[in-house]
């Protein structure tokens, strides 16, 4: 099966790690933490041959974790060459389990599985282990275990539970660990992976941001040519930071399209033109459709049909305007980022839909554009990054995600014009303290959720029967998983005095505390 993740193509401006994922959770932190060392790194399906590897001339490979048993009938394997490529591989957990298996080791149930910490002895010299004390705190997550190391594999680590959770074969330049190193519970799993990537593998470590927008800018240039181009603006931090780095490569060729759907947050539409119109002279075509999509959601509660029908309304708007740029626009722009590229391929199949991404819909396909996704490649932290090289005004990289049909998922139930209103300013307060008690930037998401409920109050001697909102504010590294963030009493007291006595028909204010897993960050 051909790979489903288009690759950059190899050249000499970057060393490339290349990772293959065999459905492990925390893939995409492998690749985080590959980058965090200045090294750039790619993640592809399991299944490719080792000649596309070759092709693609990787310095190093990693064979991520996964939930299966690679004994099983149905088990994904990888390609036995790709062991003989001569390339360093790390093998963790599912991976080294791999390397077992393809090269003559035993892989057997373990007695008694290991999830959680645990404490390895390490036995002996291991380059992977350089600097490392004789025992360290790492997180296992397994029910399998090597019984007997492949010939030529020496085992260099144990556990009370497993005689081997590492083995090398320094000959062959194949490592394997049983245990994650990407996640922080793994007190020196940073340092181990700068051992593989440095001491193994020769990383320069010298890939840098300024480095990919030169050749962004300049794969931009070589694929449009004189043509024009034109984009989806939605004021967010990942369509703000791909319109500019868009407009660096082609300049007046590009036209930013901006269709306002009446389901901003308060302000938004009039920051996004003064940030990236004003600010940075994007030419920006700004649509207020606010009216068609209020009308489109009349009486609808469903939350996936209220995402179909926004984003069958967005293609609506924007064919129209793209019709009226003319003919000789045929690209469209997109802010894909690589956890969506990532998450749109499974070793196991497509995922189960949790929620519609509000990037997927085939306005591509629909409009007769190709394609142009300049950072599919990056993850959000280093959009960020990229907006800094560009010069987006650092208010616009500090803000936080938000979701693509904005606030008609933030209000549970139909959506109005006034419900709308409600939240809007709802919102507005909670944020402006956030920032006033300086903790917006320890937040990683923070937003109001205007409940399908009214609750009875006293306001003013008067029994009041209004809405009720939740708040909700999460801090994550990857927003695969986040916790709730821990704000002060006193900023939740004045966030919710505010919010009763400043928002009319709001008389209650809740807290949200629940993690994702088993909460999703948004409600729909």
């Amino acid at each position: 099966m051909t790979s489903p993740i288009e690759h950059r193509g190899h050249d000499d401006r970057h060393e490339t790690l290349l990772i293959l994922d065999f459905g492990s959770q925390y893939t995409q932190l492998i690749a985080r933490r590959v980058r965090e060392n200045r090294v750039y790194s790619e993640v592809h399906p399991p299944d490719l041959s080792a000649d596309a590897i070759r092709r693609m001339a990787p310095k190093g490979i990693v064979l991520s974790g996964g939930p299966d048993s690679v004994y099983d009938d149905d088990a994904p394997q990888v390609d036995p060459a790709v062991l003989e490529l001569g390339v360093p591989v790390l093998g963790i957990c599912y991976g080294m389990h791999l390397l077992a298996h393809h090269l003559g080791g035993e892989v057997k149930p373990a007695d008694r599985r290991e999830y959680g910490r645990a404490e390895i002895a390490i036995d002996g010299d291991c380059r992977l282990f350089a600097g490392l004390a004789a025992h360290e705190t790492v997180w296992m997550s397994h029910g399998d275990h090597i019984e007997t190391p492949p010939p030529g594999f020496a085992a260099v680590a144990s556990t009370s539970n497993a005689p081997v959770v590492a083995m090398e074969d320094t000959a062959r330049g194949l490592y394997a660990i049983q245990f994650h190193p990407e996640v922080s519970h793994t007190v020196s799993g940073g340092a181990i992976l700068r051992n593989f990537l440095h001491e193994v593998c020769g990383f320069a470590g010298d890939w840098l941001m300024a480095s990919f927008l030169d050749e962004a800018v300049a794969d931009i240039r070589a694929r449009v040519g004189d043509r024009r181009i034109v984009c989806a603006l939605s004021g967010g931090v990942d369509s703000s930071v791909m319109s500019a780095l868009v407009e660096r490569a082609v300049g007046d060729q590009l036209t930013a399209i901006f269709v306002d759907t009446g389901l901003l947050r308060q302000g938004e539409a009039r920051q996004v033109e003064t940030s990236l119109r004003d600010g940075l002279g994007l030419p920006i075509v700004t649509v207020d459709a606010s009216e068609r999509f209020l009308a489109g959601l009349d009486g609808v509660d469903d939350p996936e049909r209220k995402r179909r029908i926004i984003g069958g309304l967005f293609i609506e708007v924007f064919e129209e305007q793209a019709r009226e740029i003319g003919a000789d626009a045929t690209f469209l722009a997109q802010g894909t980022l690589y956890p969506d590229v990532i998450e749109s391929t499974s070793v196991k199949g497509p995922s189960a839909v949790i929620k519609s991404h509000h990037n997927v819909g085939g306005l591509p396909e629909r409009l007769g554009f190709e394609l142009v996704e300049p950072l599919r490649f990056l993850f959000k932290d280093e959009v960020r990054q990229l907006g800094r090289e560009l010069g987006i005004p650092e208010d616009l990289i500090r803000r936080h995600p938000f979701p693509g049909p904005g606030l008609a998922v933030r209000i549970l139930g139909p959506v109005s014009g006034e419900r709308v209103r409600i939240l809007q300013q709802a919102d507005a307060i909670f944020i402006d303290e956030l920032r006033e008690s300086g903790r917006y930037d320890q937040v990683s998401q923070a937003g109001v959720v205007l409940l399908p409920v009214k609750t009875v109050g006293v306001m003013g001697d008067q029994r009041t029967y209004e809405q009720a909102v939740a708040l909700r504010a999460v801090e994550t590294e990857d927003f695969m998983t986040a916790d709730w963030s821990r704000l002060p009493s006193e900023l939740l007291a004045r966030v919710s005095n505010r919010i009763v006595n400043e928002v009319q028909g709001v008389n209650r204010v809740v807290f949200d505390i629940t993690s994702k897993p088993p909460g999703t960050i948004e409600w729909e």
